[in-house]
């Protein structure tokens, strides 16, 4: 969940890669070296169709599985765990698990554990939030506080370029990064990457699209080095 400005940020988030926890159903008696064996060879890249019912084009498309460790093998229900690339189906990979053993196969149970710097270890309950917020109307807000991070946590995954403060107010109305406003910068940032911006309090002003690599912005004094695609920051806040 996003609050004001910060939903903005889903987008983003809902493109990182992702782990989740699965549990599914084959449809027939499997040894299970025959088991271990298949989910093996689905490390790496894969191709895979979307299912029927699903948001985008049925189209075949490569996903790549970074890592699928089994948990657990009861009979025919399988529980394993999956780290994967954004826009994996797991219902797919599922079906196409059962079809490499020679039988059919389904999921019954899905619980997501991880999207960019999000996992089960930091979840809160609605319950939770609710409690600290009525906790908030109180005028206690130290629990809520706790459990709604700022926006900079959701971009821990992103490189990142910090700015000196006589830059900041002219990012915040929509202008590109130029390279002598930048103050430091992670070294791997390569051209067309996705980069966030931030003061050197390491508050967040925008995100914006690499126009060139590290190597080149340490190199170069002057000309463009990112373009700016979201502002977070409020005008003036630096002025």
């Amino acid at each position: 969940m996003a609050l004001d400005k910060a939903t903005r940020i889903i987008d983003t988030l809902l493109k990182e890669g992702k782990e989740y926890v699965c549990l599914m159903h084959i449809h027939a008696e499997t040894p299970k070296d025959k088991i271990r064996k298949t989910f093996k060879s689905f490390l790496g890249k894969i191709e895979q169709l979307p299912p029927v019912k699903s948001a985008i084009k049925r189209q075949l498309r490569t996903r790549e599985i970074y890592d699928l460790k089994i948990l657990e093998i009861d009979d025919q229900d399988i529980l394993f765990r999956v780290k994967c690339q954004a826009g994996t189906y797991i219902r797919k990979l599922c079906f196409d698990l059962g079809l490499k053993m020679g039988t059919q196969a389904h999921m019954t149970q899905l619980v997501r554990i991880t999207i960019g710097p999000f996992n089960d270890k930091n979840w809160c309950s609605l319950h939770d939030l609710k409690d600290a917020y009525e906790d908030y109307k109180e005028g206690d807000d130290s629990k809520l506080r706790e459990l709604i991070v700022p926006i900079e946590f959701s971009i821990q995954s992103l490189p990142r370029i910090w700015v000196l403060d006589n830059c900041v107010d002219t990012l915040c109305h929509g202008a590109d990064l130029s390279i002598p406003g930048i103050s430091k910068l992670d070294n791997y940032i390569e051209e067309e990457d996705l980069v966030a911006i931030l003061t050197l309090k390491n508050e967040l002003i925008c995100l914006g699209r690499s126009l060139t690599t590290s190597k080149k912005m340490y190199k170069k004094s002057k000309g463009k080095a990112v373009k700016t695609k979201k502002v977070f920051m409020e005008r003036k806040t630096y002025a």
